[in-house]
């Protein structure tokens, strides 16, 4: 199973961007997807996440600017993000908590990361 994010890159204050994650592979069901961001210095921490009932959860400092979304026909994860600020600069992760087969235990995956930077 690989996950593959894409869409990260150089936007101004105020700007946006929309990652992409998509799943590959062999697998049964993915349940929970989210997106998670890294800042130089800092622990990993939750943007957003998704379950397959598409209930969201965000983290306090995106709500209202970011949004998840999942394309369960593509495998796929996205975020949009909004009235992006300085402090969301950060290599931001996908990951996919998922099954590989009917009876299997969930198993967590994650993606390469991607470089979102927001200039001043």
């Amino acid at each position: 199973v690989q996950l593959q994010a894409s869409g990260g890159g150089l936007v101004q204050a105020g700007g946006s961007l929309r990652l992409s994650c998509a799943a590959s592979g062999t697998f049964f069901r993915i349940n929970a997807l989210g997106w998670y961001r890294q800042a130089p210095g800092n622990q990993r921490e939750m943007v957003a996440v998704i379950t397959s009932s598409d209930t969201t959860n965000y983290a306090d400092s995106v709500k209202g600017r970011f949004t998840i979304s999942r394309d369960n026909a593509k495998n796929t994860v996205y975020l949009q993000m909004n009235s992006l600020k300085p402090e969301d600069t950060a290599v931001y992760y996908c990951n996919a908590d998922l099954k590989l087969q009917r009876y299997s235990p969930l198993r967590t995956y994650w993606g390469q990361g991607t470089l979102v930077t927001v200039s001043s």
